[in-house]
C-alpha cells in the first residue's frame, strides 16, 4: 500500500510539473510568434515598394503565412524575402495572390465609378450650400467637380460675393481644391 501511495504521489508530481512546463512553453511560443508577427508587419510596412495594407501575416510556431494581394511576382518574392530574413522565422508559406492587369482595370473602373459618385455628392453639397447662402447669388453659379476639384463659374456682383462663394466651396466636405472662374458683373459689362 505504501508503494502504491508513493507511486500515485510521484505520478501526480510528474504530470503537474509537465503541465506547468507545457503551459510555460505554450506561452513562450505564443509570445515569440507575436514578436515575429510584429516584426514581419513592420518589415512589410516600412518597405516603400510594397502596399503592406494588402498583405496579411499570421505566425504559428515560427512559420509565417503571407496572404493577400500584390501587383507582381517581384512583389511576392520581395515580401517573402523580407519576412524570411527576420530572426526566429523557421519558414514562410507565401500564399500571396498576384493581381492581374484585368483585375487592375476592373478595380480602376470601380474606382472611377466611386469617384464619380463622390464628385456628384460634392457637387450637390456645394450647390446646396451656395443656394442657401443669402449673400451669394447661387443661381448665377455653375459648379463642376472632377476628382474632388471644384470649378466655380458664372457672374457675380462683387469681390466679396465671389470670395464668399469660394470659401463656401472650399469648406464643403470632399473638396480638395477650388478653381475660380467667376467673373464680376462690372468687368463683364465693360468688356
Amino acid at each position: 500500500m505504501k508503494r502504491t501511495t508513493i507511486s500515485i504521489i510521484f505520478a501526480t508530481a510528474i504530470s503537474t510539473t509537465s503541465l506547468g512546463v507545457s503551459a510555460e512553453n505554450t506561452w513562450k511560443e505564443g509570445a515569440k510568434d507575436a514578436w515575429i508577427d510584429g516584426k514581419a508587419e513592420s518589415a512589410l510596412l516600412f518597405n516603400t515598394n510594397l502596399n503592406s495594407f494588402d498583405i496579411n501575416t499570421d505566425v504559428k510556431d515560427g512559420v509565417v503565412i503571407l496572404t493577400g494581394k500584390v501587383d507582381s511576382s517581384v512583389d511576392k518574392a520581395l515580401a517573402e524575402e523580407l519576412v524570411t530574413s527576420i530572426d526566429g522565422v523557421e519558414t514562410v508559406d507565401n500564399k500571396l495572390t498576384i493581381v492581374s492587369e484585368k483585375d487592375h482595370e476592373e478595380h480602376a473602373e470601380d474606382s472611377q465609378v466611386m469617384q464619380g459618385l463622390s464628385d456628384s455628392k460634392v457637387e450637390a453639397g456645394v450647390k446646396a450650400r451656395l443656394l442657401f447662402e443669402p449673400d451669394v447669388s447661387g443661381l448665377d453659379l455653375e459648379v463642376e467637380v472632377e476628382d474632388g476639384v471644384v470649378t466655380l463659374s458664372g457672374i457675380l456682383e462683387s469681390d466679396s460675393e465671389r470670395d464668399l462663394a469660394i470659401a463656401i466651396a472650399e469648406n464643403t466636405d470632399g473638396v480638395s481644391k477650388v478653381i475660380n472662374e467667376i467673373e464680376l458683373e462690372d468687368l463683364v459689362v465693360k468688356n
